[in-house]
């Protein structure tokens, strides 16, 4: 499997730096059956282990991970010659070998202002933070001692993990809650037994939830063949975090493109069934032509299967999703190619992590990685682009929408002037009026007026539920907006510069903007119910 082609299922680590001997080998054994487990539970995706390499429990845990040939990222507190000092002898020789496996070793940022003069407290707190917002899971090898709690310890960590942000009387969970699997872990020169015993805290429900859906898309992605377009120019410096956000981005949108049309392809067949039952019963009520029953039957037992297929491929949740996921990952790719750190997840609207909680934990795996090391302009590459897509964009579903409005229009006057043919058929030669002039085959006329006007309505009536559904004048719309917006933003950078402020308006009014018109489209979502 490659790593950059799929969502990694990231492990995030922390634990007492003072664990007994003699638990050792009891605590081994726990971390690599938590990580059997998951690697078993999530068959197409890679595992990935955020590790600071403190003393004793962190470093017990990337020795299980390499161990499984699960790959190890560092995050350092700070710069390594200065972390070195917190270790000696045995532990100084296992912490650099350890840094020399791993697959990328790099200081966590500071996530809050630093003091005035910042202390190796402050530096661990940041590490314990970022690992925390990273990680799709939080492995504690902890007592569970919350008294014990410091500005940067383990229980300081496990309260990062589980309330979703750092200042959890200030602010609502950012990038979204991340469980812990606890694993007892007494301190050295406590007394006590259970060491190794597993505990999960957190809602058990949403976090398979997460397993399933990401190990679902990387599934598919896996069979994605790999992107031929790029996203962001090719003349830049070597950067595996931009290139994993480029590759998914395109699976990703390739994917929501692919459900989208299957999605559409399930509600048109759905209207054309729908008509043919309505016209075979009126053939079988009206003509009398009694094998058109089996007809009926027929295109009840397609519906049937449809509908079944319907919610096994899940094809328009699939279609959703996926999208929000390539726009989250696209303007996570384009903040790092402008310089910018951080995770998009922070700044996902809340309806969205309630509703897709898998993608924003996907967009923190994908950004845990060191601060970018170039910074590159982006008016063309990111603003003047979708300022073209949407301009492009608004020309092709205004034809669409345009188009709708004809082929229902054109059913409905159809409908109208057989109404109103029927309507004279029965005033002059079907009895309607007293001075109406009966012919001898009115009654034949009458049969077939009426298998017209009513095949015809039940027409018109489904081409309208289909186009409804596609909701073309808000697509329409949304891409009239989002072209005056970014059209706006251009104008802004060409007088003021890509600063740091108006970067982050572009990312929350994208997200914003895809957010909300998921939103609408999910409520807006056809029932395939019998």
């Amino acid at each position: 499997m490659v790593l950059r082609d799929t969502v990694p299922i990231v492990v995030g680590v922390t634990g007492h730096r003072d664990i007994r001997p003699e638990d050792r080998d009891a605590l081994c054994n726990a971390v690599e059956k938590i990580l059997l487990a998951l690697r078993e539970k999530c068959p197409h995706s890679g595992i990935v282990m955020l590790n600071s390499l403190a003393r004793s429990a962190d470093q017990l845990c990337a020795e299980a991970a390499l161990k499984l040939s699960i790959p190890l990222t560092v995050v350092l507190p700070m710069a390594q010659e200065e972390y070195e000092k917190d270790f000696s002898g045995e532990e100084l020789l296992r912490f650099r070998t350890l840094c020399g496996a791993a697959k990328e070793c790099f200081i966590a940022p500071e996530t809050e202002q630093a003091p005035l003069s910042p202390d190796r407290d402050f530096a661990y707190r940041q590490a314990g933070i970022f690992v925390a917002a990273h990680a799709h899971v939080l492995l504690a090898l902890w007592d569970g001692d919350q008294t014990a709690a410091l500005s940067c310890g383990t229980a300081e960590t496990v309260g990062f993990a589980l309330e979703g942000a750092y200042e959890p009387k200030n602010a609502i969970p950012l990038g979204g809650n991340c469980p812990v699997w606890q694993v007892r872990t007494p301190r050295s020169g406590a007394e006590g037994e259970g060491a190794g015993k597993v505990r999960f805290l957190g809602d058990e429900a949403a976090f398979e939830l997460t397993l399933a859906r990401t190990d679902e898309f990387n599934k598919l992605a896996g069979q994605e063949p790999r992107p031929q377009r790029a996203l962001l120019p090719a003349e830049r410096e070597p950067d595996e975090c931009l290139d994993r956000l480029e590759t998914l981005y395109e699976k990703a949108d390739a994917l929501s493109i692919r459900f989208a049309e299957r999605y559409r392809r399930l509600l048109a067949a759905l209207a054309v069934i729908s008509t043919v039952i309505t016209v075979a019963f009126l053939l079988y009520d009206e003509a009398e032509l009694h094998w058109m029953i089996l007809v009926c039957g027929a295109m009840l037992l397609l519906a049937w299967i449809l509908q079944r297929r319907g919610k096994r491929i899940a094809s328009h949740r699939r279609y959703l999703e996926y999208r929000m996921l390539a726009e989250g990952m696209r303007v996570q790719a384009f903040l790092r190619y402008a310089g910018r750190g951080g995770t998009v997840a922070d700044i996902l609207p809340w309806s969205a992590k309630t509703e897709a909680g898998w993608v924003a934990a996907a967009l923190n795996a994908c950004a845990a990685a060191g601060a970018p090391k170039a910074v590159h302009a982006i008016r063309d590459v990111w603003v003047e682009q979708q300022r073209r897509y949407h301009e492009k964009a608004i020309g092709h579903s205004g034809r669409a929408f345009r188009s709708s409005e004809r082929i229902v229009g054109a059913a409905l006057r159809i409908s109208i002037g057989l109404y109103f043919a029927v309507l004279v058929f029965e005033a002059v030669w079907g009895g309607l009026l007293p001075f109406s002039r009966q012919i001898a085959e009115a009654e034949k006329y009458r049969t077939l007026s009426k298998l017209l006007l009513g095949s015809v309505s039940a027409a018109a009536l489904f081409i309208s539920h289909y186009y409804g559904r596609l909701s073309l004048s808000r697509v329409t719309s949304d891409h009239v907006k989002m072209e005056r917006f970014y059209r706006t933003v251009r104008d802004r950078i060409d007088r003021f510069g890509e600063t740091p402020g108006l970067l982050c308006l572009i990312a929350r009014e994208e997200l914003t903007e895809n957010v909300s018109w998921c939103s609408y489209q999910r409520d807006n979502t056809a029932h395939f119910d019998l």
